[in-house]
This record gives C-alpha cells, sequence and structure tokens, in this order.
C-alpha cells in the first residue's frame, strides 16, 4: 500500500488532479448532442485544473483508439517530453438490433486500453456504452463538470499526477 502524505491528497481523500497538463482529447461526434455535453463536461474540468487540451475527431468510436496510436507514432504522446501528458477518449456508442455494438464497444475499449498501458499513456475514457439514448443523456449531465466526459477529465488528470508522482519518486 501506498503511503500518503496529507499534501498529497484533496479534501475528498483522493489523489490531487495534476494541473496545467496539456491534453489530447480525441472525439467521435456520431451522436453530435452527447458529444457535445461530454466535452463541455471534460472541458470545464480542465479549465478547473488549468489544463489546456487540443481536439481530433474521428468517424466513430472504433477509430479512437487508432487516432491514440498514430499520436504515439508521431511522438506526440506516451513518452517524456511529448506534447501532450495525457489523452481523453469521448463518444457514445448505443444498442441496436445487431452485434455491431458488442463488437465496436469491445473493440474500442480493448484497443485504447492497450495502447494506454502499453505506452503508459494516462487516460480518461468517456466512451459510453449504452443501450438506450436516454442513458447516453443522463450520463453526459448536460455537459455539466459531474458528466462522464468531467469523470474522464478527472481520471486522466489523476493519471497524470500519479506518472508524475511516480517519475519523482525514482529520480
Amino acid at each position: 500500500m501506498v503511503d500518503r502524505s496529507e499534501d498529497e491528497r484533496t479534501a475528498s481523500g483522493s489523489l490531487k488532479l495534476a494541473r496545467g497538463a496539456r491534453v489530447l482529447i480525441i472525439e467521435s461526434p456520431y451522436y453530435a448532442d452527447i458529444n457535445r455535453q461530454l466535452l463541455e463536461s471534460a472541458q470545464a474540468v480542465l479549465a478547473q485544473n488549468g489544463c489546456r487540451a487540443d481536439r481530433v475527431t474521428v468517424a466513430g468510436a472504433l477509430e479512437i483508439p487508432q487516432a491514440l496510436a498514430a499520436a504515439v507514432t508521431a511522438g506526440t504522446i506516451g513518452a517524456e517530453g511529448t506534447l501532450y501528458d495525457g489523452a481523453i477518449a469521448l463518444g457514445c456508442v448505443i444498442r441496436g438490433e445487431t452485434a455491431h455494438y458488442d463488437i465496436v464497444c469491445n473493440n474500442a475499449n480493448h484497443w485504447l486500453m492497450e495502447t494506454a498501458i502499453r505506452y503508459s499513456i494516462p487516460l480518461g475514457n468517456a466512451i459510453l456504452t449504452v443501450d438506450t439514448r436516454e442513458q447516453a443523456l443522463a450520463r453526459a449531465a448536460g455537459g455539466a463538470p459531474s458528466g462522464k466526459g468531467g469523470d474522464a477529465a478527472r481520471a486522466c488528470l489523476g493519471m497524470i499526477a500519479l506518472k508524475q508522482h511516480f517519475a519523482e519518486t525514482s529520480a
């Protein structure tokens, strides 16, 4: 178990979020209104923490891990001194009548995590995988920081802070 000093904790007892980070947001606006809310939610949390973000847009959820891998290949994320400290994935997949939903959800999430783990990329994942549009709208939360986009931003910033902590500890 990690022993954390009091100054390493926030008021809620969780690890601090990174401040001033630069984050890559990869979004799929297949459901534009839902994605807009996810984006607003993520941007609100990033702004609260003094972070900057750049956005790239891809066609669908399956392309999000490909975009992250392309950023690694280009040398913009995944190593010390690269342009981005972490990434946030935003998208939505709503169950339909075929197995396509399962294929998209499983592969998008698997390859996103595979890439993040392989290259030690702090990642926040807000690819919603829901049965109905109503479920997606509830999770997007009207763009409020409490929505899943904000949760993904907090996860990303928390992982950036943790990665920085480990780098400082090993130095």
